[in-house]
């Protein structure tokens, strides 16, 4: 690709603060999607991730799309997503990356995807990463005034008050939260310059199983968090793993009393003996090529409060934070009715037209 900004780059980034800050900003919508850089040179469309790989596989009607709609000749950052009913869905997100040809041809006409831009790093021959947030959205906002879904541009203001409004309304369409961009910078790859305000919850949830940590046997990893369902049945909805290495230690030991057999156990889908994978035996991560998903079961007696972002379905979305214990807790008592969920507010009043394509 001859382009003035070529392949790959790794995405500027956001560190998280509490609250929205004051200043010279644009605020922006936090999407809850693929994080993609867009390169175009004519008929070559690449979509580099944030770990820098390429996706350009997994969303032929994206690459199509760009085609169509963006310059000859540019380089954006944005965000893939997929809304449905009104709502990102980043599950339906994930399915999409798959090996199999025929797979993602099916998903790309059912499931669609679209491409939210949010900032320019290159028109033409004009390398823009180098100018400052305003003169860069300036031109983005000129060369995507025409365009139609599944290409959008994402909302920006300068008005503190807005961007508060979108924090609380905009989480309804399963957005992450806002992040706010020094109108002044410029674009930095790889560098945390931006700010990310994202929603965080406590729930006290069940302690039912562990993974042993990377160092060795006899450490925990991550404690495996479940919450009971109206039936009664105990749902796994998350993981913590965010520990010192003496604390992973001290915690092993402090478990192996609760350890039990896979039989009987509620997540006996996943539970493994004397080191043998049993029914998931040929389980791994879709993310970590052979991660080992199994885990040791624990009689589900403990219960922990953790920190959560927000929820994907009857899981957390992102991995949850540790707490504290609650012994004054019963497991029995750890359901969904204690989550808080935001109210329904449609993706498509964020950014017109997406989530529309799937008959909203």
């Amino acid at each position: 690709m001859n382009l003035p900004v070529p392949p790959p780059v790794a995405p500027m980034l956001a560190k998280s603060v509490p609250e929205v800050p004051t200043g010279e900003y644009s605020y922006e919508p936090k999407w809850d999607g693929f994080r993609t850089i867009v390169f175009r040179d004519g008929d070559e469309v690449e979509l580099g991730s944030r770990n820098e790989r390429p996706m350009t596989r997994y969303f032929p009607e994206v690459v199509e799309a760009i085609k169509a709609a963006l310059p000859e000749r540019c380089v954006l950052d944005g965000e893939i997503v997929i809304a449905l009913d009104g709502r990102l869905e980043f599950e339906a997100l994930q399915q999409r990356v798959h090996p199999a040809e025929s797979r993602v041809r099916r998903l790309a006409a059912e499931t669609p995807a679209s491409f939210v831009a949010f900032d320019l790093l290159a028109l033409g021959d004009d390398d823009y990463s180098g100018r400052p947030l305003t003169e860069r959205r300036a031109a983005l906002v000129e060369m995507l005034a025409d365009v139609a879904p599944p290409i959008h541009l994402t909302p920006a203001t300068t008005d503190i008050d807005e961007a508060r409004r979108w924090f609380v309304d905009f989480e309804g369409a399963g957005l992450d939260g806002v992040v706010a961009k020094p109108l002044s910078g410029t674009y930095q790859p790889d560098k945390r310059v931006m700010f990310k305000i994202k929603h965080a919850r406590t729930a006290d949830c069940v302690v039912a199983g562990y993974r042993v940590h990377k160092s060795g046997p006899d450490a925990v990893g991550s404690l495996m968090l479940g919450l009971y369902n109206d039936d009664g049945v105990l749902n796994s909805i998350g993981v913590i793993g965010a520990f010192p290495m003496a604390r992973r230690k001290e915690l092993f030991a402090e478990l192996q009393p609760l350890v039990t057999e896979p039989e009987g156990h509620p997540w006996n889908w996943a539970a493994h003996d004397a080191g043998e994978r049993t029914p998931r035996k040929g389980e791994g991560s879709r993310w970590t090529a052979g991660k080992d998903l199994s885990f040791t079961p624990l009689r589900p007696e403990l219960v922990v409060e953790v920190r959560y972002d927000h929820m994907e379905g009857e899981r957390f979305r992102h991995t949850a934070q540790f707490n504290r214990w609650r012994p004054d807790r019963t497991p029995e008592s750890c359901t969904y009715a204690q989550l808080e969920r935001p109210l329904v507010y449609p993706v498509h009043d964020v950014v017109d037209g997406l989530g529309r394509m799937a008959g909203d």
